[in-house]
């Protein structure tokens, strides 16, 4: 066990040495805590309190007696003393109790099965509503709070908590199994369980109050997790499609920023981006293209596959992005896939044509910052300068990252 005096030793910043481990501990196996918890006990509730209580617990025990030697274990044990603690207390589990007393829990990464992937599964049941089937899935496997669910969602944080609640009493009064489902049930949720994994990965960027460099643990966490279910189920293309596109995305990281500022996929240096990352995209691509069943995460990837293959950001095949645009279209009808096919658009048959398209988006995307920047971006190229500042500044309004408003703050001030 670490020294007491050394887990309470601060860091610049004033933070104890313990509280920097444990927040990573919390990070890398928040998930797989919750879920082991969750399929031992029979009720996710129960999983998350009891995690979140041996999360204080080791805040004030390690700071007074040092990290322990296997802290993800530690975490384990404590937190399997809050849940039994807690399942005395009800008196609806006093049968269980005497079950699952002496059962043993495996500390994480422990036995060959990640306890993330069946809590992936059950998070995403059909019984529940797909609002709510998101919000628990990225709260229960991936750890996000709920203002970050909201964020990232789109939604207010109470109507996130709400769906959150709900989900948890649906799992408990229908006793949704936390497994992965049979062959026959598996279609239905494989596609929410994606959108998961990719919301994680974006979670990761533009964080509020931040500047552009990314949570590369989220970022690598998300991407392991997409490999995790690919692998899972080899067969599945639209699996190897979303590991194909994280990899694609993953490779430009370090060509993103620049000293925590922006920098725009037409401005990055290319020779920076990752080639081992992007041969693993394109091998990916490839294994998906091979199942011959086409679906929205392939041709995602395969969009991002056209600005990986392009040398400069004046060689980018746009027709060929917005021929792709086309066809996500079908399997993706969603605004944000519009709104990205009219920057495309604009590329091809110029920015009138787009602005007509990015308006009609104005009733679902007024409040989303990124349709003012492209509303603004496209205006400015109409010569239309006092509208495009405008567009700017309500954009400027809407985001919470830092990068973004120094990038929009560039774009507004007189030159």
């Amino acid at each position: 066990m670490t020294p007491p005096d050394a887990a309470a030793s601060r860091d610049p910043a004033g933070v104890a040495a313990s509280d920097l481990v444990l927040a990573r501990v919390v990070r890398e196996e928040s998930g797989r805590l919750v879920g082991a918890l969750a399929r031992w006990s029979g009720s996710l509730d129960v999983a998350e309190e009891a995690v979140a209580g041996a999360v204080e617990a080791a805040l004030v025990h390690w700071r007074e007696r040092g990290i322990p030697p296997r802290p993800g274990a530690w975490l384990m044990q404590a937190a399997r003393h809050d849940a039994l603690d807690r399942l005395r207390r009800e008196r609806t589990y006093r049968d269980k109790l005497a079950a699952i007393a002496s059962e043993p829990v495996r500390a994480p990464g422990e036995g060959d099965a990640d306890e993330r992937l069946p809590l992936l599964f059950g998070c995403c049941h059909p019984a529940l509503a797909p609002d709510a089937q998101l919000a628990l899935t990225l709260r229960a496997v991936c750890g996000l709070t709920t203002a970050q669910i909201a964020r990232a969602t789109l939604s207010t944080v109470p109507a996130v908590a709400q769906r959150i609640v709900r989900a948890k009493r649906k799992i408990g009064s229908s006793g949704i199994p936390l497994s992965i489902p049979d062959d026959a049930d598996r279609a239905p949720r494989l596609d929410l369980v994606l959108t998961v994994v990719s919301v994680m990965y974006g979670e990761a960027h533009l964080i509020a109050g931040a500047g552009a460099d990314a949570d590369r643990d989220l970022a690598d966490d998300a991407l392991w997790l997409a490999s995790v279910v690919a692998e899972a189920l080899p067969d599945d293309a639209e699996a190897h499609g979303l590991v194909a596109l994280l990899c694609f995305h993953r490779a430009r990281e370090s060509a993103r920023s620049a000293d925590g500022d922006l920098v725009l996929l037409s401005d990055q240096d290319r020779s920076r981006w990752d080639a081992a990352l992007l041969e693993r995209g394109r091998r990916a691509l490839d294994r998906a293209a091979l199942r011959r069943h086409p679906g929205r995460w392939q041709l995602h990837a395969a969009i991002a596959a056209c600005h990986a293959d392009a040398p400069t950001a004046t060689d980018t095949d746009w027709l060929q992005i917005l021929t792709l645009y086309d066809m996500l279209g079908r399997f993706d009808p969603s605004p944000i896939v519009r709104l990205n096919r009219a920057v495309a658009l604009a590329e091809v048959d110029g920015p009138a044509a787009a602005l007509a398209d990015v308006d009609a988006l104005a009733g679902t995307l007024g409040d989303y910052h990124l349709w003012h920047a492209v509303r603004g971006h496209l205006l400015r190229g109409l010569g239309h300068d006092a509208d495009a500042v405008a567009a700017d500044l309500r954009a400027l309004e809407l985001t919470a990252n830092e990068a973004e408003r120094r990038l929009l703050a560039a774009r507004i001030a007189p030159r």
